[in-house]
């Protein structure tokens, strides 16, 4: 038992990972159901390491399991670079709840996006100097929050005096008369 049925025949399985792959690769953010995203996550992942190659055969490849040129276009000319320094993991999915209809768990499967580099010794100066902006801005708090008016302390009325309540044998009692 290697993957899932999804509850349908192999050739509808097909054509449904296909618009899948295709929805993600043009969107790259989709909603589904959990299980067609874990179903979804290692052809996703397999495009982006074929896109890598970037030669006349992994294009034929990713053509022939999307059958859309604009998405293989796009794979190639700007997924793929994204992920050039990284080795593996290009997707994540995230569970966002139930879908009203039938219950069913939903997950937001997508490709991560672009990681920032890190610069040398500019990096830390910029770390440097967003710690003493940190640091002014609280000094800027801290003199506003001395700076305001002190708060009027106003007495408050004494809560007023209530009869004490009766037993409730007492109360339960009727006058004879």
């Amino acid at each position: 038992m290697d993957h899932r049925k999804l509850g349908r025949k192999p050739a509808h399985r097909k054509a449904l990972l296909r618009n899948l792959m295709n929805a993600l690769v043009h969107a790259e953010r989709i909603e589904t159901t959990v299980s067609k995203a874990k179903e979804l996550r290692p052809l996703a992942d397999r495009l982006i390491t074929l896109g890598k190659a970037a030669t006349l055969h992994s294009r034929r490849r990713v053509f022939s399991l999307l059958t859309d040129k604009e998405a293989t276009d796009k794979l190639f000319s700007t997924l793929a670079g994204r992920f050039e320094g990284r080795q593996g993991g290009y997707t994540r999915i995230l569970r966002t709840g139930f879908r009203v209809g039938d219950g069913a768990e939903m997950a937001i499967i997508e490709y991560l996006p672009v990681e920032e580099k890190k610069i040398g010794a500019k990096g830390k100066k910029k770390t440097a100097a967003k710690k003493a902006s940190v640091k002014a801005e609280g000094k800027k708090k801290e003199a506003k929050e001395t700076s305001r008016p002190a708060v009027r302390n106003v007495k408050q009325a004494a809560p007023k005096a209530t009869k004490p309540r009766a037993s409730r044998a007492q109360s339960q009692k009727t006058p004879e008369g």
